[in-house]
């Protein structure tokens, strides 16, 4: 870690990042149990049966979109065309979200368009170092074609290690903001972990971002736990347009560090959100549920508490001054199924 992005951080603890409420003690044999439920007693249905609707997009449909148009490429993978410019978070092109190519989460589906094909980017917004939020072919592939690269403390020490041009990283520590062009980004606190190997754990920040233009206002959540941040996020940047949550890889045995779409629809309540555009599902397959059940609850959730819910087809453009879209299209993948 490079010490001027992170020895003067008050997240810094004994030489690691931390967040600032007491976390569940996991233990190898915890860790254990979870690999071998993973291994051996995975229940039916995580992955689909038949291919999910996904809506290709091309460079050129890209160029003639309005501003304020928001694209969804799977996972936590979003694409905002915002103030003229196209930032991306969270790039994932992956075939497996793993240190391997040969081992790991596989995609359930290809992106809507291939890497080579993205226009320039203003920026490539990054939450945190895990192998389903910042795949290095990928970042790599954007070197080039990225005017800057935004992250949280320690993350951008990596990217430069990789080959990413110094110049073009930022690294931002929590309730620090930047402007860029008529884009301000601000790092918001996100309560979660870090790390990419056996020895690496919490070296890096982990944060979610507010991402405001002129006219509009988007939050993204990175991956956390529910935590009290929401609401003073909420209060102090709040309203937001558009908040694009993390709703998806939960589980019992995880509770702190991602949320069941119960605490997913009151983060969105707590940051005043005026439209909530779940992510971090629908594309692998990193826990126990059935990959449906996320998106089946949140709809559920937000019809029983009258919020808006926005849940485009994978690939389909969102305009963020009327965000609104309840598809359905996870269900279509049991008609696919039951034809074959």
């Amino acid at each position: 870690m490079h010490p001027t992005t992170a020895h003067v951080s008050p997240q810094i603890q004994n030489g690691r990042f931390r967040n600032p409420a007491r976390m569940q003690r996991g233990g190898f044999g915890k860790m254990l149990g979870i690999m071998w439920r993973a291994l051996f007693n995975k229940p039916a249905g995580t992955v689909p049966a038949a291919p999910i609707p996904v809506e290709a997009m091309t460079r050129g449909a890209i160029d003639a979109a309005p501003d304020n148009t928001v694209w969804r490429l799977g996972h936590s993978t979003v694409l905002l065309k915002l103030e003229g410019g196209l930032w991306l978070t969270d790039p994932v092109f992956a075939r497996r979200a793993s240190p391997f190519s040969w081992l790991g989460p596989a995609r359930f589906h290809a992106p809507p368009l291939a890497l080579e094909e993205l226009p320039e980017l203003e920026g490539v917004i990054l939450s945190h170092d895990h192998y389903d939020h910042l795949d290095r072919a990928a970042v790599l592939a954007l070197a080039a074609r990225a005017r800057h690269f935004i992250t949280p403390l320690g993350v951008g020490d990596l990217l430069v290690n990789w080959g990413v041009p110094a110049a073009k990283v930022r690294q931002l520590d929590w309730w620090r903001s930047i402007k860029l062009g008529k884009v301000e980004l601000t790092c918001t606190p996100a309560q979660h972990f870090s790390g990419r190997g056996l020895s690496d754990g919490n070296s890096t920040l982990w944060c979610s971002w507010v991402i405001a233009g002129a006219t509009h206002r988007v939050f993204f959540s990175g991956d956390s736990g529910y935590f009290r941040g929401f609401k003073a996020i909420g209060d102090r940047y709040g309203p937001f347009d558009l908040t694009m949550i993390e709703t998806g890889a939960y589980d019992v045995e995880w509770p702190d560090v991602h949320m069941q779409p119960e605490q997913t629809l009151q983060a969105h309540i707590d940051l005043r959100g005026k439209v909530l555009l779940p992510i971090h599902n629908g594309t692998f397959d990193l826990a126990f549920h059935v990959w449906q059940e996320p998106l089946e609850r949140i709809a559920a959730l937000a019809e029983r508490h009258e919020q808006r819910l926005a849940t485009p087809v994978i690939g389909a453009p969102l305009s963020l001054a009327a965000p609104h879209a309840p598809s359905r299209w996870w269900r279509r993948e049991r008609e696919n199924a039951a034809v074959q």
